[in-house]
């Protein structure tokens, strides 16, 4: 089907109309080989709640972004490669919507990439198994043209814990979460964490070229990984990674 679709005028249009809805604040998608396979709205797991996203399914490219008019309207495009990315099916024994008395999430999967990794749910079981069914034939298809791109598990960026999910650091098991204590992400565990477990951040390759938070059993993992040299300028460099005091980094997210 993708073959047949590529470089005809009514997959042409298609895209270009994605284009559209994003307006200038989105990438240019069109490429002579690139076939928009599908296209939907889901529920992501976001930090804070679950949110519906628009997601779009291209042979080699996965697109989703924030929906502003219905069918018209799209920001915050992100585009992740179908080369760097798998997916994981979620029973729905194990899905909550967090908090008490929250919806109760079913039909979902995780979309893991070396860059961002989150989960998604399908109104239907059977949206859910045909979205399953298109992004692992797009994926397989890709990487037999392409190659993977990586092969270590360890380079794919982690699903964020939920705020709602953490009345308390998940890593000292001590420090309660209020208004004035804050909690925070380890960009390479996906745990809600204390300032005090998180206090250095580290450079890590796919995710961001900045320092990113991450939690003291992470980054303790991360040296015991790597050689270590010699402090530099407050740092200690470790091959692909570099750790740093976290007041010395300009990246405010948390």
């Amino acid at each position: 089907m993708v073959e047949r679709l590529a470089n005809t005028e009514i997959n042409a249009r298609r895209i270009s109309h994605v284009e559209a809805c994003f307006g200038s604040s989105g990438k240019p998608l069109f490429h002579p080989t690139r076939v928009l396979v599908g296209e939907g709205v889901l529920t992501k797991l976001c930090r804070k709640k679950p949110k519906q996203r628009q997601f779009f399914l291209f042979n080699d490219v996965l697109v989703y972004g924030n929906i502003v008019i219905s069918k018209k309207r799209y920001n915050k495009q992100n585009v992740l490669s179908l080369r760097n990315v798998r997916v994981e099916e979620i029973p729905d024994s194990d899905t909550n919507g967090g908090a008490e008395g929250t919806e109760v999430l079913k039909n979902g999967w995780l979309i893991i990439s070396t860059s961002k990794s989150f989960a998604v749910y399908a109104q239907t079981a059977m949206e859910k198994q045909e979205w399953l069914t298109h992004m692992n034939r797009c994926i397989e298809e890709e990487k037999k043209k392409s190659g993977p791109s990586i092969d270590v598990t360890e380079q794919f960026a982690p699903a964020w814990v939920p705020d709602s999910e953490a009345e308390e650091c998940m890593r000292c098991k001590k420090t309660r979460f209020t208004a004035l204590q804050r909690r925070h992400h380890c960009r390479r565990c996906g745990f809600v964490v204390c300032q005090g477990c998180s206090s250095k951040k580290v450079v890590i390759k796919n995710q961001s070229a900045k320092p990113l938070r991450v939690c003291d059993t992470c980054l303790t993992s991360l040296a015991n990984k790597k050689d270590n040299s010699p402090p530099q300028n407050n740092k200690l460099a470790f091959g692909d990674t570099s750790i740093s005091d976290s007041e010395s980094s300009d990246d405010t997210r948390t």
